[in-house]
């Protein structure tokens, strides 16, 4: 095996992609190249029942935006090809049958009747070896497959001993060959299991270190005999801790649709930026070393990435803790890039007469996620339910009755406006405030609420009367006059 540390994702192509296996993709791609290495992207597509159309398009297009490019893989090539294993399925069935050579394989006939007759009520069941001592050749497979019958080839586990291996995470990992059953490697349709193909494929490709999931944990000690069978040098195992989600009640369990968007195109649709995103998973699992730096680009997460970052207690995945991380990154986006995003959402809500240009700048600094712009800009897209109890601030000392004055007194001063922005229409407020004797922010708080009818808003008075315009300004200054007789 090559001193090159090298390392893959190798994805099911089922649908969207999860942010389980982001996170995967994401550690095997940082492990590589914090240590100058290869990374390596296989379509594992054997379970063809599972198979989604379009599904591989989503694993590519998902780690072209988050950064994660892969030196050998569909697409880009690479010596060790092809990466898409339903087009290597004559190699799986070589190294199947070398087993039954060297007497860690056999074929077996059983019948799907026969296997579920094997299992409790509650449809658990393990193979019993019933075919494990025939010795059936190729022949007898052969002739047996064309009478229609049932042909997959099993591994033969030890019936007795135990094997074990060493993770980089979570130590020793230990199983007792009592608790075996003789998987499948090659199912009747004549695809390789997961349990099987990626083995011969990690091998091939020259995989020096496997990092999955800890759902496998348990697992890799067959994987492990597979490696002794051939006489081949295992690779370092790398198994991560569990991601769990945190619902609205702060209860945790493991991460589900009921958390909230668990997939990154969910999360790209909502309006969360790929960066921001690939940050705080970063985080789910991994502490970097020496430093506690929250925020880092593709490049600083290589540089820091290290094995003994990793942790073996289950990782949450807090949508909140996801919002602000997001909406640091939203806050430092430039304004044309900010707007590019912003004013479609807008444009598409707003009616014509709304300043959607000066609204997007007074939300570029308030939200989490871009589609909280729909929600944020309710107030703008209908006239929101008043409450009157709104007009009474402490601080301002106001109240309905003072703020019915303001708003009759402000009400022709603004109908005499020509220049409807933001620093004409401070002005003329401050005077009027500064003639009557009152506080500014008194004249503004009553203002504001007319205007914005809610109690806290993406602005000012004046700044929302630019937003609004004129004449959609007015006509809700004179309906709150009305609503406060």
């Amino acid at each position: 095996m090559s001193n090159k540390v090298t390392t893959r994702f190798a994805p099911s192509p089922t649908g969207f992609m999860h942010i389980g296996n982001l996170r995967t993709a994401l550690y095997s791609y940082l492990l590589a190249k914090s240590q100058g290495g290869n990374f390596i992207l296989r379509i594992e597509d054997t379970d063809q029942e599972r198979l989604v159309e379009g599904a591989v398009d989503v694993i590519l297009d998902t780690l072209k935006a988050t950064g994660i490019s892969y030196d050998e893989g569909p697409l880009v090539g690479g010596e060790h090809g092809p990466y898409i294993q339903s087009e290597r399925l004559p190699i799986y069935r070589e190294y199947a049958e070398k087993l039954i050579d060297g007497g860690h394989a056999y074929y077996c006939f059983c019948s799907k009747e026969r296997l579920d007759s094997l299992k409790d009520e509650n449809g658990i069941g393990g193979y019993d070896g019933h075919c494990r001592e025939m010795n059936y050749t190729s022949e007898d497979a052969a002739r047996h497959k064309a009478e229609g019958g049932h042909v997959v080839i099993r591994q033969k586990m030890p019936e007795e001993g135990k094997t074990s291996y060493v993770d980089m995470v979570y130590g020793e990992v230990e199983i007792d060959h009592s608790e075996l059953r003789d998987q499948v490697l090659i199912k009747d349709d004549g695809y390789p299991t997961y349990n099987f193909c990626h083995i011969i494929d990690d091998y091939l490709m020259g995989v020096t270190h496997v990092v999955r999931g800890n759902e496998y944990l348990t697992s890799t000690p067959k994987y492990c005999l597979l490696y002794d069978a051939f006489n081949w040098e295992r690779p370092t195992y790398v198994h991560l801790p569990l991601l769990m989600g945190k619902d609205e009640e702060g209860k945790v369990s493991k991460l589900s649709k009921r958390h909230g968007a668990v997939s990154f195109q969910d999360l790209v649709n909502d309006g969360f930026l790929p960066e921001a995103i690939v940050n705080y998973i970063a985080l789910l699992g991994w502490c970097p070393k020496d430093t506690n730096q929250e925020f880092f680009t593709m490049d600083e997460l290589k540089e820091n990435f290290s094995i003994d970052g990793l942790s073996k207690s289950p990782a949450v995945f807090d949508y909140e803790k996801l919002k602000w991380f997001n909406s640091e990154y939203i806050k430092k986006l430039p304004d044309d890039i900010y707007e590019a995003k912003a004013l479609p959402i807008l444009d598409e809500i707003c009616e014509a007469h709304i300043n959607t240009k000066k609204l997007a700048a007074l939300l570029h600094t308030r939200i989490s996620y871009f589609n909280e712009i729909r929600e944020m800009s309710a107030f703008v897209t209908s006239r929101l339910p008043m409450s009157l109890e709104l007009y009474t601030n402490k601080k301002n000392k106001t109240n309905p009755e003072n703020c019915k004055e303001v708003l009759e007194d402000c009400l022709p001063l603004l109908e005499a406006v020509d220049e409807w922005d933001n620093d004409t229409l401070f002005a003329v407020l401050k005077d009027y405030a500064a003639s009557k004797e009152k506080k500014a922010g008194a004249v503004m708080w009553a203002v504001r609420i007319a205007v914005g009818r809610q109690s806290v808003t993406p602005g000012g008075a004046t700044e929302l009367m630019e937003v609004f315009g004129k004449n959609e300004s007015i006509e809700r200054i004179k309906l709150a006059i009305q609503e406060l007789s």
